[in-house]
């Protein structure tokens, strides 16, 4: 029986601990030492929300006074800006994206990966998109990007383009309408990447060691953006009108897989490369597993088994608000399997599950388990080969619809967001829609999530771009920083570290913010360390015990 998903979004939970601080996988900054850089414009396209695209001798008009002030280098005038103004109707939208870094004052590296935040939404703003989320200042989407950089990454979060009609007229007007959307954003994803590689040494990256994460709708985006690179590709069955017509991506009106050219398209071509390090993914799904191939990016998985929304295994995704079929798509269980298959995620394979959120993740590996559906779909198998996913196990609920499929998102529920109505009138609010998929929802479980996946998905990243060796990842029991005490702290030449008598102490060693061990010592449960040889900047103190390890944070001034 084939199953229909709404496009929606998704996660899981744990915790892992390195023997040493390492930079990219622990937090070696505080949030204080992050600063945030809002709203930097990175593009500006035809905007297809709030274009009103029926009259074809005033679009012809509008496009060519559109790409001759792009050709020109010219300021677009205000009237196709404001949805407003009849005097145009085609509009644009300036495209922003938010980003996340260590201050200066702590951090002045140059070569630092940088993680790519891609919201869900379902291509519609909330709350028409039924959900108070759907913007790139998500709780969701402002936690991980924080932690990212509270790791040294540099994290961004990215607009993209919205607009279909749920409501046109044909059930194949809208299927086109939504994977025209996915498309566009594809082309502003790619256009945001290109920026942030031109400005590398703006923002400290290496313009090599560029990663995707898509949450829900962004999920479809990040892995169509990697696996989508031939134009047959688009002209699968399912991508056909009717199966059998032209694709539903015309090139001639949207542009070529690079974002280049097509009449409602603004993006020219970039001699800058849009080529990623790796795709994490938080639900969402790929459109099909023909795209994947062998020299794609590694792919590192969050997937609820249960999710109704988005198929774990493979099923039909659905038109959001009129439940009919868009286009079969595989799951994490599927695509996170064929990228191991093809060798892909082989610089991953090797992590073995002693760390919580490695055996977390693979003690569900080949479970056969009880599934959303009666018999004789009633039961679901979490494949075995499938290094680099995190199935989230969740119990089934009492309703299709409440099985829950976004366990680490989180909103305020007095938000205006929240509480607008999204049942014409009836008092149905954004926060009670969202709610069923996510009936316990609170900052607290949302953050539990987060953790989980900085704990899963940090080591592999880390591991993708270069910046960790395999041997770095040896896990010991984690202890209580406060069986010992580290004074003075902020520390000028010299730094006492006194450990609790129960504790038999085997070793004391410091390490700075790139994991670089600095200063080690054998010396007991009491001893004082010159700093003398030591910069001034963050450091960590890690206390091997008999026990397990502790580790503090030092300041050295």
């Amino acid at each position: 029986m084939k199953k229909q998903y709404l496009l929606s979004l998704i996660i899981g939970f744990c915790a892992i601990t390195a023997s040493a601080q390492l930079r990219y996988v622990d937090p070696i900054y505080s949030k204080a030492d992050i600063e945030v850089v809002s709203n930097v414009k990175f593009a500006t396209n035809i905007d297809f929300l709030t274009s009103k695209l029926t009259n074809p001798a005033k679009i012809g008009a509008d496009i060519v006074a559109l790409k001759t002030a792009v050709a020109m280098s010219q300021q677009i005038p205000a009237t196709y800006y404001n949805p407003a103004d009849t005097n145009s109707v085609v509009k644009v939208t300036d495209l922003k994206m938010d980003i996340y870094k260590p201050k200066a004052s702590v951090d002045t590296k140059t070569d630092r990966p940088v993680i790519i935040f891609i919201h869900t939404g379902n291509f519609l703003p909330p709350p028409i998109n039924g959900s108070p989320n759907g913007i790139k200042t998500d709780s969701s989407g402002i936690v991980l990007c924080t932690e990212w950089a509270k790791r040294g990454y540099v994290a961004v979060s990215v607009d993209y383009r919205l607009g279909w009609n749920p409501l046109a007229a044909s059930v194949e007007e809208r299927r086109g309408q939504l994977l025209n959307a996915v498309y566009r954003a594809i082309h502003d994803v790619k256009i945001a990447v290109r920026t942030l590689k031109t400005n590398s040494e703006v923002y400290g990256i290496d313009t090599g060691k560029v990663v995707l994460y898509g949450e829900g709708t962004g999920a479809y985006i990040a892995l169509a953006y990697e696996t989508l690179d031939k134009n047959s590709e688009m002209e699968l069955t399912k991508f056909r009108a009717g199966g059998v017509g032209p694709s539903y991506i015309n090139r001639a009106n949207v542009g070529e897989i690079d974002g280049s050219g097509g009449t409602f398209n603004l993006y020219g071509k970039s001699t800058v490369s849009d080529k990623i390090a790796a795709v994490v993914t938080a639900g969402g799904a790929l459109a099909d597993t023909s795209w994947l191939e062998a020299g794609d990016a590694p792919m590192i998985a969050f997937h609820c088994v249960r999710d109704p929304f988005a198929p774990f295994n493979e099923g039909t995704v659905v038109v959001p608000t009129t439940n009919e079929d868009v286009v079969d798509v595989q799951g994490a269980n599927l695509y996170i399997q064929k990228a191991n298959a093809v060798g892909n995620n082989d610089i991953i394979k090797d992590i073995k599950a002693n760390d919580p959120y490695t055996a977390a993740a693979e003690a569900n590996y080949g479970k056969t388990v009880g599934y959303i559906y009666d018999a004789p779909d009633d039961k679901v198998t979490i494949n075995t080969s499938v290094k680099g996913l995190f199935p989230v196990l969740l119990p089934i609920a009492s309703t299709l619809l409440n099985n829950q499929s976004s366990p680490w998102q989180w909103w305020d529920p007095a938000s205006p967001l929240a509480m607008a109505d999204v049942s014409g009138g009836a008092g149905f609010t954004a926060h009670m829609n969202s709610l069923q998929s996510n009936p316990d929802m609170s900052p607290t479980k949302g953050r539990t999530y987060v953790d989980t996946i900085m704990g899963y998905a940090c080591p592999r990243i880390a591991l993708i771009t270069g910046d960790i060796a395999l041997s770095q990842l040896s896990v010991n029991e984690v202890l209580s920083a406060s069986i010992a005490n580290v004074y003075p702290n902020p520390a000028s030449n010299n730094v006492t570290i006194s450990v609790d008598a129960k504790y038999s102490v085997k070793s004391i060693k410091l390490f700075d913010v790139t994991g670089r061990e600095v200063l080690s010592t054998e010396a007991g449960n009491n001893v004082t360390l010159s700093l003398e040889t030591l910069q001034a900047g963050y450091y960590f103190v890690n206390v091997y015990t008999t026990e397990g390890v502790a580790s503090s944070k030092l300041i050295k001034e």
